[in-house]
């Protein structure tokens, strides 16, 4: 199937199949139009023969439906809001935003930026202003170190708010798992890279 007949396709479906045939195809578009295999240096400097750009799949229509949906579901009950480093959690934090309303159990949505804004308030993180102790959720495209995902919790904690959890889409399974550990953090992710490899094959077989 191709890229066009698949978008036909989900058009009639993205927002109302069920969850595990969403994330089915979810992980075969990641597979599609994400994943990469080559020689690549990662954002922390390290060395991989792989490259996940998930902004391929996150700023696809059908496929950010996908993510609000699933993610969405994988919030704790008492979430109020989700929150992400920019840039690569901007477009997820409000695609899980945006679903929460069309499900009748609005969640907002807060940025944090890498740098102070240079005018006005001069403020770290963009969104509405919620009440301290709100619990808020990270959200992140892939993690490898966890470094980037640990910046948003500790600009969220600074500013009063409850961050107990941090979800992401695809986990390297390269320490990231284990720095939120170490800092008393729930970790869960849509996919590890395993999942993504593992179904990659298949795809290729399935070429041959």
């Amino acid at each position: 199937m191709d890229q066009q007949q698949q978008q036909v396709t989900l058009n009639e479906s993205v927002a109302t199949t069920d969850l595990a045939t969403l994330r089915q195809w979810l992980l075969d578009l990641l597979c599609q139009l994400a994943y990469k295999e080559g020689d690549f240096v990662l954002s922390s400097g390290q060395q991989s023969s792989y490259y996940i750009n998930c902004k391929q799949v996150t700023l696809h229509p059908q496929g950010a439906v996908a993510i609000g949906r699933l993610l969405l579901a994988m919030l704790p009950e008492d979430t109020q809001a989700v929150a992400g480093l920019t840039l690569g959690a901007d477009p997820i934090v409000s695609a899980v935003s945006v679903v929460s309303a069309y499900e009748n159990q609005p969640v907002f949505a807060l940025i944090i930026r890498k740098e102070a804004k240079g005018h006005g308030t001069q403020a770290y993180i963009e969104g509405p202003t919620l009440p301290p102790g709100t619990p808020v959720v990270v959200l992140e495209d892939v993690v490898t170190t966890g470094q980037s995902a640990m910046k948003a919790v500790k600009r969220l904690q600074d500013a009063g708010y409850a961050v107990n959890h941090i979800i992401a889409l695809v986990d390297r399974q390269q320490g990231g798992g284990e720095l939120y550990a170490a800092e008393g953090l729930e970790f869960h992710r849509l996919f590890t890279i395993d999942d993504l490899k593992a179904h990659n094959a298949i795809n290729n077989e399935a070429k041959i």
